[in-house]
């Protein structure tokens, strides 16, 4: 358990571990975590967590070994949750492990491999990579024999589910319709905000891509530290980087500046929170659930420079058109394999293969199973499936 002075130094506005809803499936407490400590260890310990280290954000995880994957994206997203939770006196391990667990649902290939997989499950209930997270902590991953998935605390499983806000208008959706029946047996109080902790770990995502894609941008040759100085916040901050040591190169400048922008948005975010909490009158965990607006966010004055840098990087990054190239093979690839599973489900791994049998949920069975390839096992199925000069060497 936590030791009784940490416990007082948290804020009353925070979740406490020793009044935690529990798990839907009841187990003896551990003799020396808190539940949230052990939830952030059940999903670090998960496949899904391991298989985010080949899994992309902007680029595919063979075209280089310095830019982010999904893992360590996570981890940067955690460190820094980490941090915004101690500096607001809330618990920093259910901050830690919601922000570990946000990306678990992300399928290969990134926000085109997402995108794809939404269009092929059109006519099958869509694919959402938020609920594909949240079925794999309560479904997908199957490593105890007392239950399904990871039996999360109910606030981790409501951080995860509702970290960017109330989701209960998104029920009717047929995409949700698993955590529309999870619903139906534990009350997450989808039409309300989640915890502060979980509001952190949101925000703390946000912080983390806008600056590492900043980071691999440059060094990925998309654009350089000179397009970025015409940029606000980040032209500012590399401004005074050049002041404060004009004699270092243009990589140390690079991660000075990228240091100090992480830095700026977290002291923002904190002052904005700060306010946020004081002005709305928020004394406790339940203030915060039912408040108007989420607590946890950058002021206005951020948002609209942020704004700007996103701009930027939507249009010299994300459509650049070696980002381009890479995008549409991979929905091509997924595409492909897709059609081939549906066509003949004979051709599945056989744990697999044996639940696409029914046709009834064979479209669901296929997209989870293409939901958890990483970037590198996607692209060997795909050579296997299809290469002709490989079929011949069997």
């Amino acid at each position: 358990m936590t030791d009784p002075d940490t416990d007082r130094r948290l804020a009353p506005h925070a979740c406490d571990a020793r009044a935690s809803r529990g798990r839907l499936y009841p187990e003896a407490e551990s003799r020396t975590r808190t539940p949230f400590a052990r939830d952030r260890d059940r999903i670090i310990h998960t496949t899904a967590f391991r298989r985010l280290k080949e899994k992309t954000q902007v680029f595919v995880a063979h075209e280089g070994d310095h830019y982010r994957t999904r893992l360590t994206h996570s981890l940067e997203v955690a460190q820094i949750a980490r941090s915004l939770a101690g500096a607001l006196k809330l618990d920093v391990d259910l901050a830690e492990a919601v922000a570990l667990a946000h990306d678990l649902g992300h399928p290969p290939f990134g926000h085109a491999g997402e995108d794809e997989l939404h269009l092929l499950m059109a006519e099958h209930g869509g694919f959402d990579h938020n609920v594909q997270t949240f079925r794999v902590v309560t479904e997908l991953e199957a490593r105890y024999p007392g239950f399904p998935g990871l039996n999360l605390t109910w606030e981790t499983l409501e951080g995860v589910i509702k970290h960017n806000g109330p989701v209960a208008h998104r029920l009717d959706e047929p995409a949700w319709r698993a955590v529309a029946d999870h619903g139906a047996r534990w009350d997450l109080r989808l039409d309300t905000f989640a915890s502060l902790e979980a509001q952190v770990a949101a925000i703390s995502d946000d912080i983390a891509y806008n600056n590492h894609d900043v980071d691999d941008g440059v060094q990925a040759g998309l654009f350089t530290l000179a397009d970025l100085e015409r940029l606000p916040l980040i032209g500012a901050i590399l401004s005074e980087v050049r002041r404060d040591w004009p004699k270092a190169d243009e990589r140390m400048v690079r991660l000075e500046a990228v240091r100090r922008m992480i830095g700026a948005m977290a002291d923002d975010v904190l002052a904005e929170t700060r306010a946020r909490l004081s002005a709305d009158g928020i004394g406790t965990v339940e203030d915060v659930r039912a408040a108007s607006r989420p607590m946890v966010a950058f002021s206005a004055a951020m948002l609209e420079d942020l704004s700007a840098v996103r701009r930027f990087l939507f249009e010299r990054m994300y459509r650049h058109y070696r980002v381009n190239r890479t995008r549409s093979q991979a929905r091509r690839l997924l595409k492909d394999m897709f059609a081939l599973f549906m066509a003949d489900p004979t051709v599945l791994p056989p744990e697999w293969g044996e639940h696409a049998a029914d046709p009834s949920v064979r479209a669901r069975v296929v997209c989870d199973y293409i939901a958890g390839m990483t970037d590198r096992y996607a692209i060997e199925e795909h050579r296997n499936l299809f290469s002709l000069d490989l079929a011949l060497d069997l």
